[in-house]
């Protein structure tokens, strides 16, 4: 790895690493330490599952649970410890259908592409003739040996481990949060219109540094709190301007500057509409649109039902009804085709969420 693919993956995680060796080790596989010595990154992977075990569980106590509070002094230590109960808003179940979902297979291969990673994996000439790096266990394998290389170089600094999973996963975005999550519109508009996921880059910064950082005409600032200890600038490929955002932690300073170019790109008229993730609307290919929409969060599953009547002469009619529960609007179609009545119905509900912009997200 050179110098900047070394700053690249690290701006991304949101991480520094003392000891470079340790990060090109996570990178790589098996069978290219075969070929050419040196060693891989399976023992890192292992290390990584642990350790992304123990702070999901952890992140999503902190988020749903509940003791009381300790008493403090000035300095912020805990001077008597107050007993009582732990509480949670969720219970076993639901806490580990969310824990699950954070952890399985596709979350972490979705995060290792949502941060342009796999391309930086290191693999040997059996490996590259197989294609492994599109593979989702290749990017779940790597996204476990990044957290393992970050927990050995930071010295199991718990804090730095939890930030890094919060920037790497975007965790509102998968256990769902109540608003817009910005990072996650930010990666999709930069994704369909540059090609590229959005660039950044995190620093720690004190009080003092943050209300006197000299400003650049290209960006854009957020508002630094008194919890302020981080600010991230983000830049989507070929677009200006830059996004300065602030927070307590990376996570929240990469969320600040999602808002801040969100908010900048819906006073320009920017931002992507529904029609957007299908493309050329038409009667052929409706079913399928429809449904590409409701995979999307726009809308539930569309509902068909079928009636057959006969005509006079004894051949089928068939009238289809498409419903959306969210959408007031019932369509319906009929033909001599079973087939054709519902791709005449969807036809029907795609024109009118398209143009009456009736999205539940």
């Amino acid at each position: 790895m050179n110098e900047q693919e070394i700053g690249f993956i690290q701006n991304q995680i949101g991480y520094t690493f003392q000891n470079k060796k340790l990060l090109e080790q996570a990178f790589t596989r098996r069978s290219y330490s075969a070929e050419n010595g040196g060693e891989d990154n399976e023992v890192l992977e292992f290390v990584g599952d642990k350790v992304l075990d123990y702070v999901v569980v952890k992140l999503l106590a902190e988020r749903y649970g509940h003791l009381p509070e300790n008493k403090v002094d000035l300095f912020g230590h805990i001077v008597e410890v107050v007993p009582g109960w732990f509480h949670s808003d969720r219970d076993e179940g639901k806490l580990t259908e969310l824990k699950m979902r954070l952890v399985q297979k596709t979350t972490l291969a979705d995060a290792i592409d949502s941060l342009g990673l796999a391309d930086f994996l290191i693999v040997g000439k059996s490996d590259e003739e197989n294609g492994v790096r599109g593979k989702a266990s290749v990017k779940e394998d790597l996204f476990e040996a990044i957290l393992g290389v970050i927990a050995l170089d930071s010295a199991w600094d718990v804090s730095i481990l939890q930030d890094c999973i919060c920037m790497m996963l975007n965790i509102d975005g998968i256990i769902g949060t109540e608003g817009i999550n910005y990072v996650s519109e930010i990666q999709k508009w930069s994704l369909r219109r540059t090609g590229e996921i959005p660039l950044h880059r995190v620093d720690r910064i004190s009080m003092q540094a943050s209300w006197c950082f000299p400003e650049d005409p290209r960006c854009i600032y957020g508002k630094a709190q008194e919890d302020t200890h981080f600010m991230c600038e983000m830049q989507m490929l070929g677009f200006e301007p830059h996004f300065v955002g602030y927070g307590s932690s990376k996570a929240a300073a990469r969320a600040d500057a999602s808002k801040l170019a969100y908010e900048y790109l819906s006073k320009n008229d920017l931002l992507l509409s529904i029609r957007d993730d299908i493309g050329n609307p038409n009667c052929e290919d409706s079913i399928g649109q429809l449904e590409i929409l409701a995979r999307k969060g726009h809308f539930s599953i569309p509902q068909y039902d079928f009636n057959e009547t006969h005509d006079e002469n004894g051949n089928p009619i068939w009238k289809c009804d498409c419903n959306i529960p969210e959408i007031k609007k019932k369509t319906s179609a009929t033909s001599s085709v079973k087939k054709d009545a519902k791709k005449k119905a969807a036809f029907e509900m795609l024109k009118y969420v398209l143009e009456e912009g009736n999205s539940t997200r």
